[in-house]
């Protein structure tokens, strides 16, 4: 499944690039892509596992940039 969640506060093309790093390691991320342009992350992933996977991606992206909020 796909899920296309907006990174509301995101200003850093590195801290961009730093997130998908963190968020590619999470147990069950098949593939994630973070635009820093359009302030989107997609991740793909199995629908069972997507609620633990983006409350670690939530917990991550909070470590690289405190500012920068999920919005589904």
């Amino acid at each position: 499944m796909k899920k296309i969640i907006k990174l509301s506060g995101l200003d850093c093309a590195n801290c961009a690039a730093k997130m998908e790093e963190a968020v590619r390691g999470i147990e069950g991320v098949e593939q994630v892509t973070v635009n820093f342009l359009t302030q989107k992350m997609q991740i793909e992933a199995d629908e069972a596992c997507l609620p633990a996977i983006l409350k670690e991606a939530k917990r991550l992206i909070g470590r690289i940039d405190p500012d920068v909020e999920m919005e589904a």
